[in-house]
C-alpha cells in the first residue's frame, strides 16, 4: 500500500500485490498524479482499475482524466455514479454497495458508510491470505463496519479532527456541525474507538490519514492512540496531503501460507 496524497485538498491511494495494483480514488489533476506516481515510480498505465469511494471533488476530480489517459476501468456504485460528478469515462463498472468485486489478484468488498455523499463505500482487499482496508470519510462507525475491517494486515484509517480544535476552529457553524457530525469525517476519539473494537492481531501497519491541516494535530492523535494500546504507536505510518506515504506491506506469512507449512 502506498498514497500519493490524503486530506481535503486530494487523496489517491494505491494497492498492489506481485500480479495486480489498483488506485483508491483520485482526487488530483492528471499532470499531478503523474507526478506523484513518478515519485513512487508507479506505472499508471498498468493499473488494473480505479475504485471510487464517492463523489466529493478531494476523490473524484482527477479520475475521468486518468482513465481516458491510460484506459483504465473506473468502479463506482450506482448513487456515485448518479451524481454525474465523476465525467466521462471509457470503462464503467456500476455496482450496489456492499457488493464483493473481483479485480485481477484481489478480491475486494465495498463497503457501505455514514457520509453525507449519494451512495458512498469504502474498501476492503483480500489477496492471497492477506488484508488491507481503506477506511476515511465516515462520521460515524456502525457494526457492518467493525464486521468488514476486521483482521486487517494493512490498515488506512482517518483521523480527521479533534473535537476540541474543530469546535475552537475557523470553520463556521455550519460546516462544524457538518464535519462532526454522523454524515461527516471520525474524530481522533471515533478512530482510536474502533481501533479498540477491532480485532487487531494481524495488524502490520496503521497509517493515520485523511487529517485535517486546521483541526487536528500530529500531538492529539498520538495521545489518543497512547490512551487506546500504546503499542500502535510503533505500528503508526502518516499519510500526508503533500506526499502521501511510501510503499508499506504486509510481511508476514499469510494465514494460507502458515497451514500449508503445518501440512
Amino acid at each position: 500500500m502506498a498514497s500519493l496524497g490524503s486530506g481535503s485538498r486530494g487523496n489517491a491511494t494505491l494497492i498492489q500485490t506481485q500480479q495486480s495494483c489498483v488506485m483508491v480514488d483520485c482526487g488530483f489533476t492528471l499532470k499531478e498524479i503523474q507526478r506523484r506516481a513518478a515519485q513512487r515510480q508507479v506505472d499508471l498505465g498498468s493499473l488494473d482499475a480505479i475504485l471510487v469511494t464517492h463523489e466529493h471533488s478531494d476523490h473524484s476530480s482527477g479520475v475521468a482524466a486518468l482513465a481516458r489517459c491510460y484506459h483504465i476501468p473506473v468502479y463506482l456504485t450506482h448513487g456515485t455514479f448518479a451524481s454525474g460528478r465523476i465525467g466521462r469515462c471509457p470503462q464503467i463498472q456500476v455496482f450496489n454497495g456492499d457488493t464483493q468485486l473481483h479485480i485481477g489478484a484481489f478480491t475486494v468488498r465495498a463497503v457501505t458508510v455514514p457520509h453525507d455523499a449519494r451512495e458512498p463505500v469504502q474498501y476492503c482487499f483480500e489477496s492471497a491470505g492477506h488484508r488491507a482496508g481503506v477506511l476515511t470519510d465516515l462520521g460515524s462507525v456502525t457494526s457492518h463496519v467493525r464486521d468488514a475491517f476486521d483482521h486487517c494486515d494493512l490498515l488506512l484509517l482517518e483521523f480527521n479532527h479533534d473535537r476540541q480544535l474543530l469546535a475552537e476552529g475557523p470553520y463556521p457553524a455550519s460546516l462544524k456541525r457538518r464535519v462532526g457530525g454522523d454524515w461527516g469525517h471520525l474524530s481522533n476519539a471515533q478512530a482510536a474507538k474502533l481501533l479498540g473494537q477491532l480485532n487487531l492481531q494481524r495488524l502490520e501497519h496503521l497509517v493515520i490519514a485523511h487529517i485535517s491541516e486546521k483541526n487536528n494535530s500530529r500531538d492529539a492523535v498520538e495521545e489518543q492512540l497512547r490512551q487506546t494500546d500504546p503499542e500502535l504507536l510503533a505500528k503508526t505510518i502518516w499519510a500526508s496531503q503533500a506526499h502521501g506515504f511510501d510503499w508499506i506491506e504486509a510481511s508476514r506469512k499469510s494465514v494460507l501460507q502458515a497451514s500449508c507449512e503445518r501440512v
